[in-house]
């Protein structure tokens, strides 16, 4: 599979959402990657992940888009670009509404929308949204099972550990819709394994390289590796033609970036980004 190129819109400004997913659809772009959180508690126990201290990557007051209404809006004003979410804490949710928010974002969009799931860290996000924290990653499990029986449509019933109910059903009801899973612990590339692709965080080559042949274990366990598996991968050592070659070359099938940061840097000014869309697709997707 070729590499594809994905523009990933964290920390954006709302207001740049419409116009950087016209561009990219006009320049060849395949994705736009769009972050999730609810609420920004102003103090926390929790440990974030993914930084060395514990702490946030963003600021107080940075602006987070609901990621299904930003991507309605988006999929309404382009043609061919898809869309997923990276990530989408989904077990801060009910089966329910999610049913019904990305399967109304799937069929609006033509079917050009995937779910990108993480499992959450922060503890008090889910207390404000009335969810449990504790084995959240079960129940987001049991979750993608009822997500694809009330997806597929018709009259669906589920009796399991967490959700239990008579026959209902979600219309409209979208069919398929692609699974990635983000995360970097055991459960999580396993879990990722289980679905339709993985979603890293921001990595060397070598690290990604690392991570995708223990994927590649878990599918081969699974009995999965003949099936279609996608790896949304952000990247800090690849930045031209040979590196997103060597990225493909081990496995990598959707490169996540945003272009405007080989072009002058960070940037609120909506042309500026748009003009860094622009030239990556011509220096860049032209010559792929």
């Amino acid at each position: 599979m070729t590499l594809k190129f994905c523009i990933g819109l964290g920390f954006s400004p709302v207001e740049h959402y419409v116009p950087l997913a016209k561009a990219a659809d006009e320049h060849g772009w395949d994705t736009i990657c769009v972050s999730d959180h609810v609420v920004n508690p102003q103090t926390i126990e929790s440990t974030y992940p993914y930084t060395p201290d514990g702490s946030r990557r963003w600021e107080p007051f940075t602006p987070w888009a609901d990621p299904w209404v930003a991507i309605g809006a988006m999929a309404a004003a382009t043609e061919r670009l898809r869309f997923t979410t990276n990530v989408y804490v989904l077990p801060m949710r009910t089966p329910f509404a999610v049913a019904k928010t990305v399967g109304t974002a799937a069929a609006l969009a033509g079917g050009r929308v995937a779910l990108g799931i993480g499992m959450g860290w922060m503890a008090e996000e889910f207390a404000l949204l009335e969810q449990p924290f504790a084995k959240r990653g079960k129940r987001a499990d049991e979750m993608l099972e009822v997500l694809r029986k009330l997806w597929a449509g018709g009259w669906v019933e589920h009796h399991g550990e967490f959700y239990d109910f008579a026959p209902v059903e979600v219309t409209p009801a979208p069919g398929a819709v692609p699974v990635y899973v983000g995360g970097l612990s055991d459960a999580a590339l396993r879990r990722a394994a289980r679905n339709d692709g993985w979603i890293s965080d921001l990595h060397s080559g070598a690290e990604l390289e690392a991570y995708i042949a223990t994927i590649e274990g878990f599918r081969r366990e699974y009995g999965r590796e003949s099936e279609p598996f996608s790896v949304l991968a952000s990247c800090r050592d690849a930045w031209d033609l040979e590196g997103y070659r060597r990225l493909e070359a081990i496995g990598v099938t959707h490169l996540v970036t945003q272009p405007w940061l080989f072009y002058g840097g960070e940037t609120d000014d909506v042309q500026q980004r748009v003009d860094g869309i622009t030239r990556f697709a011509d220096e860049i997707l032209a010559n792929y």
